[in-house]
């Protein structure tokens, strides 16, 4: 039996969608391929000058690589990454962290490029293609940093370690050269900065996340106030401070037009706990947070069977009092005086009594 490949959804979607966009692409490329001209698809890739017609491609030019060997990259990239976030976050909330990355680096891209046009009134600029799926790569490590951020990766054998929140400065340093061979345009630049911005934006301030079971925070939580987390820590341990002090500025500037919103003090408790977010765990992965939601369920019939038992109790109370004769049946014997002399006496030791009073057994040791 052939092996299956375990992919979630919304990866495996991802994935046909970028096979077949950029196959797409090149069969047209290749169709239409002169020397004297440079062939772009302006309904599948986003090109300023050309695709103002066509309002998908500010989504769809994130799916689309223009040779093999960026495809390699983005397919593998967004197999393990897209199947380690989803099931770490879950589906709905990994397509809206795709939309997010894919969307917004593609109109700022588009509008630097506009803006360039405009002071060098050069159109090479407009008729640059912003494609590609850097926004979502630099991205994927954005969302890595966040939950392992004291994750240590090893290269060579020992040589080279590093944490994992260095990893988005060291890839936009890697697409800076790149960009000057004929592998990836200028605008890839573009790409890679906004998609660092975006995606730590909306995991900072806007994702939802879900407390642990013994957290007794709300459920309505948003961002990430850990310090972990802080734009700052992209960086080397010098350019730290200075870089937490141009970030502090330009979010009480972001405050003060009402684009992003102040922690509350839940939040900040919340982030100093440390490791109540599912998002946040130690293990980060699908087994911790299946744990979490197992022990959710349970927790949650734990309760539901305490209130039928609490109910089924005071309604047990509420009932008439027992009957003050013995419930048992009548046994006729021989006459024996000294026993029925007992009987008579104590009619709550008849064989067949149920009722049981802790107040009155109480008393009557009490009395004894």
């Amino acid at each position: 039996m052939p092996p299956r490949l375990n992919i979630p959804p919304v990866t495996r979607v991802v994935l046909v969608v970028l096979l077949l966009q950029s196959v797409l692409s090149a069969a047209v490329r290749y169709r239409q391929w002169s020397a004297h001209s440079e062939i772009v698809v302006e309904w599948l890739t986003l090109i300023p000058q050309l695709s103002l017609f066509y309002p998908w491609t500010f989504l769809s030019a994130t799916l689309v690589e223009n040779n093999i060997f960026t495809l390699g990259i983005a397919l593998l990239t967004l197999y393990h990454g897209g199947k380690y976030l989803e099931r770490a976050w879950s589906s709905r909330e990994f397509a809206k962290f795709l939309l997010v990355a894919s969307l917004i680096p593609n109109t700022l891209t588009f509008l630097v490029l506009v803006t360039l046009f405009t002071i060098t009134r050069n159109e090479d600029w407009t008729l640059m293609t912003i494609a590609g799926t850097i926004p979502l790569q630099i991205s994927f490590l954005v969302a890595f940093s966040q939950l392992v951020p004291a994750h240590t990766v090893t290269l060579f054998r020992g040589v080279l370690s590093m944490r994992v929140p260095r990893f988005p400065l060291i890839y936009i340093g890697v697409v800076t050269i790149l960009s000057i061979t004929p592998l990836l345009t200028s605008a890839s630049l573009l790409l890679a900065i906004f998609g660092l911005l975006a995606s730590w934006t909306y995991l900072r301030f806007y994702k939802t996340v879900f407390p642990d079971l013994d957290s007794s925070q709300p459920t309505s939580l948003r961002g990430d106030a850990s310090e972990t987390f802080a734009f700052a820590e992209f960086f080397p341990g010098p350019l730290k401070p200075f870089v937490a002090a141009i970030t502090d500025q330009i979010f009480n500037l972001l405050v003060a037009m009402r684009i992003c919103t102040p922690f509350s003090q839940a939040d900040i408790s919340a982030a100093a706990q440390g490791g109540n977010f599912v998002q946040r765990s130690g293990h980060g992965g699908v087994r911790a947070e299946a744990e979490r939601r197992r022990a959710l369920a349970l927790k949650v019939l734990d309760q539901r069977l305490h209130a039928a038992t609490a109910g089924s109790s005071s309604a047990g109370r509420s009932q008439s009092n027992p009957p003050s004769q013995p419930s048992g049946p009548t046994i006729s014997t021989q006459p024996q005086p000294n026993t029925q002399a007992a009987m008579t006496s104590q009619p709550n030791t008849v064989l067949g009594e149920t009722n049981y009073n802790p107040d009155q057994d109480h008393i009557e040791k009490g009395d004894d």
